[in-house]
């Protein structure tokens, strides 16, 4: 009976370590991913302002058209390389949460 009470212990104190170093994983992507929008914003920013700047310069339709068209194009490519990325931090951020809770359920087996 003991021994039954002990195994069920150790194997709920591994189920707890898994948990926490599961959460610990997520919080380190979560943080990637707050970083990654807070740089990928302010460049945006950046750039919308920078675009701005030239607006007041123009002097023609075509040249401001061919300012607007420009910024679309770089920021339409920007977007999509941005969700590229981000996807696969949350790729990465998965397995590496669930990294410790296989590793756990592999033991109790």
């Amino acid at each position: 009976m003991m021994k039954n009470f002990e195994d069920m212990q150790k194997t709920s104190q591994q189920a707890m370590d898994a948990t926490a170093k599961s959460f610990a994983e997520m919080n380190k992507g979560m943080q990637t991913l707050a970083s990654e929008f807070t740089g990928y914003t302010q460049k945006s920013f950046e750039d919308g302002a920078a675009v701005m700047e030239k607006m007041m310069g123009v002097r023609s339709i075509e040249q401001a058209l061919e300012i607007q068209s420009s910024f679309a194009r770089k920021s339409y490519d920007g977007a999509v390389a941005q969700a590229a990325k981000v996807g696969e931090i949350y790729a990465e951020m998965s397995r590496d949460a669930l990294k410790p809770v296989e590793k756990a359920a592999r033991k109790s087996k």
